[in-house]
Formats: structure tokens, sequence, C-alpha cells
């Protein structure tokens, strides 16, 4: 994508609803998509899938270990598996049959996290994922995806459809911005930059890439010029993006909606200490649980709104210029 100062971000769909959409036109196009589900399609959006193609569907009820094994298999012997389930169910509670039955004999079984994150809302912690990133990332093989608006989502699911890895997609609830135009083509495995700039660089994934768009036209009119880069892909990480932003910007702020320890940022750093060192910020959630509220107002509490981009980068700059 060529590189822009101005976004008018549109309203668009939970990633949820464009996950299930895209299930349906891989369904049409390929008679060997089949999909689990833990009792929760209505929630994941696979319930699409299901009415048009019930022969193909497969109900796992409330038991996300099952389900996984179940889709394991169904890829093991040629099919197209995708199981879904809110990330904090697939995750923790399927988390040792991904790893013997999916990461282990590497079998590209394709795993759906809905509700990720915070903005959940109200339905509270206890169904709150902000550690399935660092989970997911910990699976040898595993590819981890995290797209930011319906575009890239249906986009890079038909991606993950056909490849030979194991991969974790990360969806969230709530509705979040249009970033890219519909016509847009994305690559596993390869960022996009989406403002220029050569102050600071903002690399972020999921609901925080729109909220580094607003952070990047706040500075902008205060003379600093920020670059962002969507970091869609979190494993395997684009390192030639990150390597470069270093170079050409000399500081990193990186944001993103899980927490701090063990998630994009840990990634980047690594990244960084390889390729080229600079300074670095991290906003994300900093080792806690959040608690029941409205999607932004949970957002705001903790720290993830353009606001908060915005200090970090601010800091960033600071350090840089000693």
């Amino acid at each position: 994508m060529t590189a822009q100062t101005k976004y008018e971000l549109k309203p668009g769909a939970a990633t949820r609803e464009a996950f299930g959409k895209a299930l349906v036109e891989l369904g049409r196009e390929n008679k060997n998509v089949v999909v689990c589900d833990a009792d929760l399609s209505k929630s994941t959006f696979t319930a699409l899938f299901a009415k048009e193609f019930p022969e193909r569907f497969f109900s796992c009820g409330i038991a996300e270990a099952n389900m996984v094994a179940i889709g394991a298999g169904l890829a093991s012997a040629g099919k197209i598996a995708f199981v879904s389930s809110f990330s904090c169910f697939v995750l923790n509670k399927g988390f040792e049959q991904l790893r013997v039955t999916a990461a282990f004999p590497h079998v590209p079984l394709k795993v759906v996290g809905t509700h990720s994150g915070i903005s959940i809302g109200e339905d509270g912690p206890s169904q709150m994922s902000v550690e399935d990133l660092s989970l997911a990332c910990s699976l040898p093989g595993f590819t981890v995806i995290d797209p930011c608006d319906e575009v890239s989502m249906m986009a890079l699911v038909k991606a993950a459809a056909y490849t030979p890895d194991p991969v974790f997609i990360r969806a969230g609830r709530a509705k979040a911005p249009v970033v890219y135009a519909a016509n847009q083509e994305f690559h596993i495995g390869k960022a996009m930059e989406l403002v220029s700039g050569g102050d600071v660089t903002v690399i972020a994934h999921g609901l925080l890439v729109a909220e580094a768009i607003r952070a990047a036209e706040t500075l902008e009119s205060e003379g600093i010029a920020v670059r962002v880069i969507d970091m869609h892909t979190i494993k395997p990480l684009d390192q030639e993006a990150v390597g470069r932003a270093a170079r050409e910007t000399g500081a990193i702020v990186v944001a993103e909606e899980h927490l701090a320890d063990g998630g994009l940022g840990v990634r980047v750093a690594q990244a960084v200490a390889l390729t080229q060192p600079c300074i670095m910020e991290f906003v994300g959630i900093q080792n806690t649980y959040a608690e029941s509220g409205t999607p932004e107002g949970l957002l705001d509490k903790y720290g993830l709104v353009a606001r908060d981009v915005i200090a970090a980068a601010r800091r960033a700059l600071a350090r840089k210029r000693g």
C-alpha cells in the first residue's frame, strides 16, 4: 500500500463477523473446507457456514480440547479444517491438544479465537483473552495473525486456509474501523506500512492500528512525522520492516490489546536487538487483568487509545533526542 499521511477511518464490522463471511466464501470455492465450533457458533459467526454447509459443520459442544483434537484429525485426513471458539477458551482449554495434535506433528489446523482482548467488554475477565498471542506464538511451527479490520480479516483467513502450517487467527467482538480499501492485497508475514514518517514508528495490530493512525494524525499537526505499521502477522514477524523502521526513525512504539509481557512488543524488541537497536516504548496491558465494563471504557482505562499512543511516542522521541 502506498504510504499516506491521512486516513478516513470508516465504521466497520467486527472482525469475528468478517471471519464468518470468509468461511462461507471458502466453503463455496472448496468442498474440503470443514468447520468445528464449541457451542458458540452464533457468537463466532461460524453459524453462517453451518447454515449453508450443514454436512461440513461439526458442533463439538462446550469442549474446546476435544474440538481441537477433532479438527486436527480432519486436517490430518486432508480437510481444510477450521476450529473456532472464544480465544480464552480455545487457547487455554485446548492448549495441550494444540501442542500435541497440531504443533508437534505440524498439522495444518486453522484455529480462530474470537472475543479477544479486553474489548469483549461486559462479559468480564473470565472471558477476556490477554495471553492468547503469547500462548499461540509459543507453539513451534504456528503462524499467528491478528487482522485490524474486516477487509484484512477476510483476506488473511483465505490466505491462511491454503498455508501448509497450523495457524492461529485472532478476532474481536467489537466493531473495528475500516482501514483498508476493499481490493487491498495481503501476504502472511509481510507488514503493511500505512502512514509514512521519519521521526518515530508505531507498530500495532488489531484495534490498536486505528488508534495508531489517529495518534499519527494528531502528532502530524504538531510537526511530528509518525510512521504507522500494521503488523498483522505476529509470527513469523516481518523483521525486515522492523529493522528498516529502527534504522530510519530510531524510535519504535509497539501498541497492542494484549499483555505487554509476551505480546507483539516482546517479538519486536527481539527483532530490534537482532537488526538495529533503537529506543522503544510499549503500549499494552500492564501485568493485570481487566474488569467488566463497556469496550470503550475499558480501552480508555487500561491505556489502549490514541492518547496513550501519543504519550508513548512523545516519550520515545524525548529519549531519542536526549
